[in-house]
């Protein structure tokens, strides 16, 4: 029988990286601040009982991170760790304004994580493995760190698989452009369909798959929805990086903006993003 556990790196190895691609813009937080353990993690929220610790990897702004501390309360813990020390800031005003006491930050490398074996009851990362340099590297690391009888909960989005109506030529090239630098970046956009296949290389055998779904149809909805990624494609990292790798013109984000904003407005108008999810029993 195989060991659970990976070899936890020693600090010298080197660790694999890739450049996160949305970066942290007004309008990519204003799109990770929507987002809920209720809306982001319904497949998780079953598993959780008060007095447990979380590890919750990636936690943005920490919006789901707070809904978590919730569920766990009272006895239990959240530890929130990101990459980017910036946001980890945005993420404590979050916690503090809800008043929320058992939330613990730190920055951390899901590819090395310096916590011992065991640390954890559930680890917790929600459109992290999209974004990292080795996926399967660093659901090992998760679940190492996660006790026996515990679970490890991760969920992607598939960008192969969003679909929309009405149809939009620019909405066709915004997708395409989004997938090449994503993948310049050293990400996976199509993660979502993987995570099964990535799980079983991690060592995971018992693995529960499901999916989730985004929907944006409502007046309110599509204004949001579109506005944020019109912001997104000419101001957020991700526009920077697809002209500077050469895979869009200068011109080039301003008409996709344009094309999302004409989306918004369509009376008909209807998106859905597709999630893949995974509950990985310990």
């Amino acid at each position: 029988m195989t060991d659970r556990r990976a070899t936890r790196p020693e600090p010298s190895t080197p660790r694999e990286t890739a450049v996160y691609t949305h970066g942290h813009h007004e309008s990519v937080l204003r799109s990770h601040r929507w987002r809920t353990a209720e809306n982001s993690a319904a497949y998780l929220l079953p598993e959780l009982r008060p007095g447990q610790r979380v590890l919750d990897v990636g936690c943005g702004p920490g919006t789901i991170s707070a809904d978590l501390a919730a569920r766990v309360a009272p006895g239990g813990l959240v530890v929130a760790v990101d990459p980017a020390s910036d946001v980890l800031d945005t993420a404590k005003a979050v916690v503090a304004e809800r008043g929320l006491d058992n939330v613990e930050f730190a920055v951390a490398d899901v590819h090395a994580l310096d916590f011992a074996d065991d640390s954890f009851d559930v680890v917790h990362a929600h459109q992290v493995l999209q974004h990292v340099g080795d996926p399967v590297r660093a659901l090992r690391e998760m679940r190492r760190v996660c006790r026996p009888g515990g679970v490890v909960a991760v969920r992607d989005s598939d960008y192969g698989a969003f679909t929309w109506f009405p149809a939009s030529p620019g909405l066709d090239r915004w997708r395409e452009l989004y997938r090449r630098v994503a993948r310049s970046n050293g990400g996976e956009p199509d993660a979502g369909r993987r995570l099964v296949s990535w799980a079983h290389e991690a060592g995971f055998t018992d693995v529960t798959a499901s999916a989730g779904v985004w929907c944006f149809a409502s007046p309110d909805e599509r204004a949001w929805w579109s506005g944020m990624w019109a912001d997104r494609t000419t101001d957020s990292g991700y526009a920077r990086r697809a002209v500077e790798l050469g895979h869009a013109t200068h011109e080039e984000p301003a008409a996709i903006a344009d094309a999302w904003r004409a989306w918004g407005v369509q009376d008909d108008g209807w998106y859905a993003v597709l999630h893949g999810e995974i509950l990985c029993r310990v």
